[in-house]
């Protein structure tokens, strides 16, 4: 059973910091890509970052140079260090990866950016 498990949302002001941890179970962590994606009220879930097994990184344009992605096979979790936290990062962010085709999800942690 996969189970992935995000931590270290919350409220943060603008141009503040914060680290995002997903701890997974279930899956051969050291082999797995693992993704963060983010949800906005009233917007549908966009991709935000992943990483390889061999720990290449890949942003998408909205969060590249502010946000960095990392690993821990040691621990089976994936973080996502947030710096220069802006307004319209404010969302529920979600853990992800694949297992034998199938696509699963965190609960989601919750992040504000506001003054």
């Amino acid at each position: 059973q996969v189970q992935l498990v995000e931590s270290g949302g919350g409220l943060v002001q603008p141009g503040g910091s914060l680290r995002l941890s997903c701890a997974a179970s279930g899956i051969i962590f050291s082999i797995n890509t693992m993704n963060w994606y983010r949800q906005a009220p009233g917007r549908e879930r966009e991709w935000v970052a992943a990483i390889s097994s061999g720990g290449i990184t890949n942003y998408s344009d909205s969060v590249k140079g502010r946000f960095t992605i990392s690993r821990d096979n040691a621990k089976n979790t994936v973080y996502l260090q947030m710096n220069s936290l802006k307004p319209e990062d404010t969302a529920v962010y979600y853990c992800s990866t694949r297992k034998a085709g199938t696509r699963y999800w965190g609960q989601g942690t919750q992040v504000t950016v506001s003054s």
